[in-house]
């Protein structure tokens, strides 16, 4: 894999005395797995923090122990039980579709108590909707739940989603869901990296939102972490890359470049 092209677009960064920031977030973890095994090891070897989004109505004590040795992960809530209750034929929806506000809140409610017992300190109130999918209504009810911060996907259209609830989303995600659940390949996951990043430098994006790397852990195969890593090695220490916690991420500015 190149990855001459992303060195040529961070160079561009360099230029106008730019870092281009970076949050990794991973979405799905309910268990200790092997699966999840070469995410924690490649965010400790490269000391790289990571948002872990965690479904806590499924959540297992195996997790919770698994992550006690991995400081750089912090906890952030996916949806509730990650069940579709959208009709036949329409999108994926836990969030909304027609569910009553009343219950949709409880349960969040719900499973934010049992990530917060779970996990302590480590949890952050930051809320990742199960197929990046949210009612309106909903998300209006977030800061009466305690949550500071909403995760979807693409670039944001504004710093809050609701009062106090700052959005940072995520933009690259390598795996293909309509195409076998396979990876997009070296090349496309690096055209959705550079994509982002030239569009913040050059302002017709929120150049304060940091460059979101999306993976799931349960559907990565070999060469997915490959990319995955590789990308982390050439970012980790580059001068003109830097890559954020969720606390910073989520304070992130929206300035516009001059």
């Amino acid at each position: 894999m190149s990855f001459a092209r992303l060195d040529d677009e961070l160079a561009r960064w360099a230029e106008r005395g730019r870092c281009a920031t970076l949050w990794w977030r991973d979405d799905d973890a309910v268990a200790q797995t092997s699966r999840l095994e070469p995410l924690l090891a490649l965010a400790t070897a490269q000391d790289i923090p990571v948002a872990l989004a965690v479904v806590p109505a499924i959540l297992e004590d195996s997790l919770i122990g698994g992550l006690a040795a991995v400081p750089g992960c912090t906890i952030v809530q996916h949806g509730y039980a990650h069940r579709n209750h959208a009709a036949a034929g329409a999108k994926s929806c836990e969030l909304g579709d027609g569910r009553a506000l009343p219950v949709v809140t409880g349960e969040l409610a719900a499973g934010r108590d049992r990530l917060r017992v779970a996990f302590g300190p480590r949890f952050a109130p930051v809320l990742v909707p199960p197929w990046n999918r949210i009612d309106p209504a909903v998300v209006a009810a977030l800061p009466a739940l305690g949550f500071t911060g909403l995760s979807t996907f693409g670039p944001r259209a504004g710093r809050e989603a609701a009062p106090g609830v700052v959005r940072c989303n995520a933009h690259v995600d390598p795996i293909a869901w309509r195409e076998g659940r396979r990876f997009v390949g070296a090349e496309r996951a690096l055209d959705a990296v550079i994509e982002h990043l030239a569009h913040r430098r050059e302002g017709s994006v929120d150049v304060g939102e940091p460059t979101g790397i999306l993976t799931h852990h349960l559907d990565f195969d070999a060469e997915s972490w490959r990319f995955v890593g590789e990308f982390a090695r050439r970012t980790r220490h580059h001068p003109a890359a830097r890559w954020m916690d969720v606390a910073e991420a989520f304070r992130a500015s929206d300035a516009r470049p001059a």
